[in-house]
């Protein structure tokens, strides 16, 4: 004995309506739930077609709320959309976060190499006396290591190392000038 489908339920109308009809039929109200999310039209006009693939997918006789079912998807859909698209932006700034921070380091390396150059450019100019006792001063030697070097009194030291920094000071301001 064979038992004959009741056509006035739910499913059995779904199953009667073709996909077409049902996507020209659910189409726009799908596009208008996922815009309220995503803000875009050509997004929410994707994931309203990946909602409709889905559903082109599905057995339609164990759907009983075709709305219900459709409004579900495509929240769900939408927010996958939006929590892929955050990954995706965090993952660039972090990419341009190191690029930054590597195109940094490289300029931070040149400016340091031009400014060895140009300090020792300065020093070559300076009288030998006054570059030695810089150089010996900032190697870390002591004022007493830097007298018996130079042949000078200990107490001497200072003054002369004033001298020096002030020539050196006078020739790379006087060397900024000139390249501005």
């Amino acid at each position: 004995m064979e038992v004959e489908a009741d056509s006035s339920t739910p499913a059995n109308n779904l199953l009667d309506e073709t996909f077409q009809d049902l996507f020209k039929q659910h189409y726009a109200p799908v596009v208008r739930k996922v815009m309220i999310l995503v803000k875009e039209q050509s997004i929410a006009e994707d994931i309203a077609q990946e909602v409709f693939m889905k559903l082109y997918h599905t057995d339609r006789s164990t759907i009983n709320n075709l709305s219900g079912w459709l409004t579900k998807v495509a929240v769900n859909t939408a927010y996958n959309h939006i929590r892929t698209e955050q990954r995706h932006r965090a993952r660039t700034m972090k990419q341009e976060s190191y690029e930054r921070i590597e195109t940094g380091l490289v300029e931070d390396k040149y400016m340091a190499l031009e400014d060895i150059q140009d300090v020792q450019q300065i020093l070559m100019k300076l009288p030998e006396r006054d570059r030695d006792i810089l150089l010996m001063k900032f190697s870390g030697y002591s004022y007493e290591e830097i007298a018996k070097t130079k042949g000078v009194e200990k107490t001497s030291i200072g003054a002369l190392l004033v001298r020096a920094k002030n020539r050196f000071k006078k020739i790379y301001l006087e060397e900024r000038t000139e390249t501005e």
